[in-house]
């Protein structure tokens, strides 16, 4: 057995020790002069103004990584202290809080009708949307780190040991698990699953993408999005990080240390790929695809090939989101709790807009009137360029 301290539990005071050590590189860049400082942040000059629709506090994340989502007119957030929250998505007023008293380790997933989220322990806490009591509880097998999603009938939990649990969305009872083995050593992070038109979409370490049906939990095809290089087992991590995303006939991942690459949905044949390493994902819209590398460079990308379209590179270390496509812009949240905006088409800045100072991991995500960002603080910000 083997035991590595967690860096981005530090804050907390906490440590882990498994059969399956972890490790989290995106705490490397924040920890003095151990590693690369921080970009300046650029003047803008001509900036667009960014309004604030609202602001809440859900309460903090501490070193976990949590995302609000919204469906329909709710906005669902959590804490790391247990607490559960809806939220009307145009104006931020609660219409429930409740506390499962427990300390929660991911993310919420919703589908309007049901909420989830899991607790340090694997246990799983289905609440009513609408009410906030608790329908059902269920388990996994260890710890879960991502949002678990919702749809077709189930909800699906991954925990840290590389498992994926469906549960039944009206009684919680199980239906299958999918698991494989884990790499000796893995980055500590939410990495997570889409689900879509019958198959969900996961990563694992090793750089593998596994389309599962979700009738059964069998496998309906395995890619590889990166193989590990290196000399030590630090430099052969390439973990495939984020939730792939699925539009149309296209899934797309990407590996840290490793590249972005798509793929067909029904098949598993590669459309294309491109060496760059991320510690966060790979979104797109109709166009483009983006990612904020593991050294701050944002990317757009040709969808259709994986060119390159253009670099943004003085936001350098600034442990940047997932960046989301606002139509004519993209935004993302970086360690020190801002948020830019830049161009579409060019990566030229747009906009910048300063939250409460704690780090924004999670992507944004869309609003009717704008989008929302949640911090480490536990600060829900719902922004929009007027």
């Amino acid at each position: 057995m083997r035991c590595l301290f967690l860096p981005l539990l530090a804050a907390a005071g906490l440590s882990a020790c498994s059969s399956m050590p972890s490790m989290n590189p995106l705490d490397w860049f924040s920890r003095g002069s151990s590693g690369p400082k921080p970009a300046e942040l650029p003047v803008l000059t001509n900036a667009q103004p960014v309004k604030l629709l609202w602001s809440s506090s859900i309460g903090a994340a501490e070193g976990f990584f949590f995302s609000p989502v919204m469906i329909g007119d709710g906005v669902y957030a959590a804490s790391r202290a247990g607490t559960v929250s809806r939220l009307d998505a145009a104006s931020g007023t609660a219409k429930w809080r409740v506390s499962l008293g427990k300390r929660i380790s991911s993310g919420v997933g919703s589908d309007g009708t049901l909420v989830v989220v899991a607790a340090d322990d694997g246990e799983v806490f289905a609440l009513d949307a609408q009410a906030g009591v608790v329908k059902w509880r269920s388990r996994v097998s260890s710890e879960v780190l991502a949002q678990p999603k919702l749809g077709e009938g189930l909800v699906l939990v991954r925990s840290a040991d590389s498992r994926i649990f469906a549960f039944g969305i009206e009684d919680g009872k199980r239906r299958w698990v999918y698991q494989r083995p884990a790499s000796a050593l893995i980055v500590r992070a939410p990495v997570g699953l889409s689900a879509l038109q019958g198959s969900a979409y996961a990563g694992f370490s090793g750089g593998k993408l596994v389309a599962i049906s979700l009738a059964n939990g069998q496998v309906r095809w395995e890619a590889t999005v990166a193989l590990p290089k290196g000399a030590t087992e630090l430099e052969r991590v390439t973990d495939i990080v984020g939730d792939p995303s699925v539009q149309g006939r296209e899934v797309c991942a990407a590996a840290y240390q490793g590249r972005v690459a798509c793929y067909d949905v029904q098949n598993g044949n590669q459309l294309w790929s491109r060496e760059v390493s991320t510690l966060t994902g790979v979104s797109f819209d109709a166009r483009y695809a983006f990612v904020s590398d593991d050294k701050g460079v944002v990317h757009a990308l040709d969808r259709t090939n994986g060119r390159s379209i253009w670099k943004q590179d003085r936001l350098a270390y600034r442990q940047l989101s997932l960046p989301l496509p606002l139509g004519t812009e993209v935004a993302m949240g970086d360690v020190q709790g801002y948020v830019h905006f830049v161009a579409r088409e060019s990566g030229a800045f747009v906009a910048r807009h300063a939250t409460d100072g704690s780090p924004v991991r999670a992507a944004p995500i869309r609003l009717p009137e704008g989008f929302l960002v949640q911090t480490q603080s536990g600060g829900l910000y719902a922004l929009s360029l007027q």
